[in-house]
């Protein structure tokens, strides 16, 4: 395998974000005044494969990213914004007649958040752009899954990994309306809902460790091998087989909190792909979405290795 041939390739959705500032968030029926807006690189596929490919970048690890966009500048922006993280676009393609998927994000002045997004481009991802792009999925060893693109394409892509012994990382981002089926589950190695996901995949709100511990154990029981639950400001609770523990919040400024689960997730594949100890990978997951609250926007909030590995400890991590 190429010393390029990413190691981790993430399979999602490629948005431009629109994100507009206000001190709160309107209710419904209400429209606030915004301090301003801004454009940038957005999609949770997107947000993840920048995130990593940007960590990467500090331990030697190519990171690639699998979607559609359209033929507008929406799509051609895409391409330029993701240039700059070293993110390998060869499964990145364009589709006629879609427009690329845009996110319009409110954020608010304690840095909460609502996203409204229009998939576009990514809705056209089929199980034939699976099949396509199998080469990819068996040379990588951890792949990055959510949920804003058909779900017939992330069981695709989840199945094409577990045959090739390819790692699965499972965001089920943005929450479902519906059970996901078990199915999808058990082809995760890991599961990582925040506090809403948490509820309505389990019925529990991980309110406290013993909550999350509980809800990590019923997401094992519907079929997943590991269950990492986010708990926001609480912290991280982890569980795998029979290993689980928890990791404290790291105390930051938080500004902007629309990073924090994608640059997470980016940070657990990073460091299962190093071959870290559970303990360690979660530790460096949750210092990287932590990093990327003290930030403004999506991709381009995500943090860089130096200072992950400084708030986390973890500074002789192999390469």
């Amino acid at each position: 395998m190429s010393a390029t041939t990413p190691r981790i390739l993430s399979y999602g959705s490629i948005n431009i974000d629109v994100t507009a500032r206000a001190h709160r968030l309107p209710r419904p029926g209400e429209t606030v005044h915004a301090d301003g807006y801004e454009t940038g690189l957005g999609g949770k596929g997107a947000n993840q494969a920048a995130a990593a490919s940007r960590l990467g970048q500090g331990c030697g690890l190519a990171v690639g990213l699998a979607g559609r966009i359209g033929t507008d500048s929406f799509g051609a922006d895409a391409r330029r914004l993701l240039t700059p993280f070293g993110v390998d676009t060869t499964a990145l393609r364009e589709t006629p007649g879609h427009p690329t998927g845009i996110a319009l994000i409110t954020v608010d002045a304690a840095a909460e958040n609502t996203i409204t997004v229009a998939g576009g481009a990514n809705m056209a991802l089929d199980e034939k752009d699976v099949a396509r792009d199998a080469s990819l999925i068996r040379a990588a060893s951890t792949l990055l899954l959510q949920l804003e693109i058909p779900l017939a394409v992330t069981l695709a892509a989840a199945e094409a990994a577990r045959e090739a012994g390819t790692s699965v990382i499972l965001d089920p981002a943005p929450a479902p309306a519906e059970a996901l089926p078990e199915r999808l589950l058990r082809q995760a190695d890991f599961i990582t809902p925040n506090e809403s996901e948490t509820r309505l995949l389990t019925g529990i709100y991980p309110e406290t460790e013993a909550d999350a511990a509980r809800a990590a154990r019923q997401l094992q029981a519907m079929g997943a091998a590991g269950a990492v639950v986010k708990m926001g400001a609480r912290g991280v609770f982890y569980r795998r087989g029979e290993e689980e523990g928890f990791v404290a919040p790291f105390r930051v400024e938080a500004i902007d909190s629309v990073a924090a689960g994608d640059c997470f997730n980016a940070g657990l594949a990073v460091a299962l792909t190093l071959g870290l100890g559970l303990s360690d990978c979660v530790r460096f997951a949750a210092g990287c979405g932590a990093l990327a609250t003290t930030r403004r926007g999506a991709a381009s909030a995500a943090p860089f290795w130096n200072d992950v590995a400084g708030l986390t400890g973890l500074a002789s991590l192999p390469a």
